[in-house]
């Protein structure tokens, strides 16, 4: 038996054969191009022709991984319509005289050799972003050629449930195998934050990064140890009976809380808890729905203007928000309105470069000053409401005038509905409090609102300047920080004065450990992953407040 420890990425135990992927890096030789107008219209027709299938990957993600991971895809394209991206292999072409495989290689190296020298962790990963973006645009360009023909497409390599090792797995290889014959995924690079690992998690696959795996393992018995992190090769009969225990263990735990689906949210001295779901797509609220979630805390809105080419239509949104609705039969929807900016980057909005993006123009800024964009998105957002219980909140506020200014446009469109002879429901009105300023305004904010969300994620790093997706921070990323919890139970107070309700809708509010302190403070709904239902619901109903201050 040989043991290789690693870093774990995703959680679970896995065993089967070992299957080897040797992924082909595309190559490109320097040569003169005879025709440059020629070769420039080749790259523009293999951009294109890239495009066109991370477009497909983005559907292709959404249904295994949900759009959070899609997302991934959405990157990708960016990265290809980027003007600075775009100009810098022109001007390689037609300055240099270079062909358009060996410009395409040149840009690849330039902007990864860009994010390799970055100190946040999270960005140097995106330097597998550019290899893959790379590697696709190289065979666009040779997708003519005959040493392309038969070589079999990623999906169709594993003939049975594998444990998949590879020296680096890229996004869209990742997506692309199926999801029946993966057991679970070993790489030697990656990080906790590489794409690997994101779609892993988000595909319940047991994962592992940081471990080498030689080619010649390949067919070989292995168990891999998604929990702490380690790789057992041709494990002996006592390690297998101690991890099938294990797994066992796992399982039960899993099983105890499927039973929990059905089961009212309320504390063991009877005080009841809205537990509600966030989502980005049709698969979210499908888990939300088999769960029995109270409602919809958190739809991320921005996932339907990611990964396109232009804005959403209201005939669009109207769609997708009407479907929700109806899904949830009654029960409530709460919509963020437009969250793009920082992170979550659309080439189409022109948003240009910021130094600082999750300081800069994001969010509720972007509403208010492109109202023409905002407007069709509340537009979508009241028909909708005509078919369900349907409820509006504005991310990212810092100021009172921001909410009074997203109030006049709100009701400036509800007139205008009114006019057109179009229904609308009875809709409620709320803000995420995810900076300082709004909470410690809070009992100001309360009087404009009929609830708040906390956005415990980005409030979390506002308040204590650390940013969560850097890892060398990772010593100094508390959630239970006593000045964020303070935070949090100020707003409560705060919200309750006013008669606002107040739910938590950030990934603390899927920590089990702080599900007492947040019932304790009256928190009146927590919304959490679909995934984090079952574990949440379990600790509210375990836990009682009676006799506790």
């Amino acid at each position: 038996m040989e043991i290789r420890k690693g870093m774990a990425v995703s959680g679970g135990i896995a065993a089967g054969r070992l299957f080897y992927y040797r992924r082909k890096r595309q190559t490109a030789d320097r040569s003169e191009p005879a025709d440059v107008s020629l070769e420039l219209l080749r790259f523009q027709n293999a951009r294109e022709h890239a495009i066109k299938e991370l477009q497909d990957l983005y559907e292709q993600a959404e249904k295994k991984a949900g759009a959070g991971s899609a997302a991934i895809f959405a990157a990708h394209q960016m990265l290809l319509e980027d003007e600075e991206y775009g100009n810098f292999v022109t001007g390689r072409i037609e300055g240099e005289r270079m062909n358009a495989e060996f410009a395409a290689a040149s840009a690849g190296e330039y902007f990864e050799k860009q994010f390799s020298e970055l100190l946040d962790e999270y960005m140097r990963a995106r330097g597998a972003d550019v290899r893959d973006v790379t590697d696709r645009l190289l065979r666009a360009l040779a997708r003519e050629q005959k040493e392309r023909a038969g070589e079999p497409a990623v999906s169709e390599l594993l003939k049975e449930p594998v444990i998949l090792a590879a020296e680096e797995l890229l996004p869209s290889d990742t997506v692309q195998f199926d999801r029946s014959k993966l057991l679970g995924l070993v790489t030697e690079q990656g990080s906790v934050n590489c794409h690997m690992a994101i779609l892993a998690r988000s595909m319940s696959l047991p994962a592992l990064t940081a471990v080498s795996v030689p080619e010649d393992w390949e067919g070989r018995y292995v168990i891999l140890d998604g929990e702490d992190g380690t790789l057992y090769v041709d494990p002996d009969p006592e390690t297998e009976v101690f991890l099938q225990k294990k797994r066992e263990e796992l399982e039960r735990r899993q099983q105890e809380l499927l039973s929990l689906i059905g089961q009212e949210d309320i504390t063991a001295d009877g005080r009841r808890i809205r537990l509600y779901a966030n989502v980005g797509n049709g698969q979210d609220i499908e888990d939300a729905i088999r769960c029995r979630a109270a409602g919809v805390g958190l739809f991320r809105s921005e996932f339907l203007y990611l990964g396109r080419e232009d804005f959403p239509g209201e005939e669009e949104q109207f769609s997708a928000y009407r479907d929700a609705a109806l899904r949830m039969q009654g029960k409530e929807v709460i919509i963020r309105t437009l969250d793009i900016g920082a992170d979550k980057q659309a080439a189409y909005f022109g948003l240009g470069e910021e130094a600082n993006p999750a300081l800069g123009y994001r969010a509720v800024r972007i509403c208010l000053t492109r109202t023409d964009i905002f407007k069709t998105q509340l537009r979508a957002i009241y028909r909708a409401s005509a078919y369900g219980t349907v409820s509006i909140m504005f991310p990212m506020i810092a100021s009172c005038w921001e909410v009074k200014e997203a109030k006049r446009i709100a009701a400036m469109v509800q007139e205008e509905l009114r006019a057109e002879e179009i229904p609308t429901g009875k809709v409620s009105l709320g803000i995420m409090i995810e900076t300082p300023a709004a909470a410690v305004m809070s009992d100001v904010l309360a009087k404009e609102v009929d609830f708040f969300s906390i956005g415990t994620n980005d409030l979390l790093q506002y308040t204590l300047a650390v940013d969560r997706q850097n890892e060398r921070l990772e010593p100094f990323y508390d959630p239970r920080h006593p000045a964020v919890l303070r935070l949090i139970e100020m707003t409560v107070r705060n919200a309750h004065a006013a008669g606002c309700t107040v739910g938590i809708c950030g990934e603390m509010g899927a920590d089990p450990q702080l599900t007492e302190t947040f019932l304790k403070m009256g928190v009146d709904e927590l919304s959490v992953s679909p995934s984090s239902l079952l574990k949440i619901r379990k600790k509210i109903r375990e836990t009682d407040l009676s006799g506790k201050e």
